[in-house]
């Protein structure tokens, strides 16, 4: 698998920039596979997250408070970002300061649950963020991607490829 990562420019302002993901050579990133996916179940919590994304990108940057933080393992930036924090619907999301969010996939998140490992769905969203988190950091340590324009964008080699078993 492969996948590369995408500004949404209507999203993204003065205050941060928002990427997602196109898997393979699919046409829709996974926020817009999310949104799909959900807006008819959930209506206003996806129309309320997309709100709050553009708010991110145009008002505020990414405010820890927006997020539920660590949702992966320490230091990758991996969170879920709720329309509240009573909603069913999460997002996840990796954070790099306050100015960059690379926004992955995500789900409802059923009652009866309290791990996300007991979810297929939202574990396979989570654990391949985590795994483009770690590329994405070591191709920023190896100077392979860098930061622009008030470290408002990335640069370089944003092309991922995902050794298969």
């Amino acid at each position: 698998m492969k996948c590369r990562l995408v500004k949404i420019n209507r999203l993204s302002g003065y205050k941060a920039s928002l990427y997602s993901v196109v898997i393979n050579e699919e046409k829709e990133t996974l926020l817009e596979k999310f949104i799909r996916e959900n807006k008819n179940s959930f209506l206003s919590e996806t129309k309320d997250i997309l709100k709050r994304l553009r708010t991110i990108g145009h008002k505020t940057g990414a405010r820890k408070q927006f997020f539920k933080e660590f949702e992966g393992k320490p230091g990758d930036g991996i969170c879920a970002l709720y329309d509240d924090p009573d909603s069913k619907l999460r997002l996840y999301c990796i954070i790099f300061g306050a100015q960059i969010l690379v926004v992955g996939g995500g789900g409802p998140k059923p009652k009866n649950i309290k791990a996300l490992q007991e979810n297929q769905k939202l574990k396979d969203e989570n654990y391949f963020l985590r795994w483009l988190s770690e590329q994405i950091t070591e191709r920023i340590k190896d100077k392979e991607i860098t930061f622009e324009n008030d470290y408002l964008d990335f640069s370089g080699n944003l092309e991922f490829h995902e050794k298969e078993d």
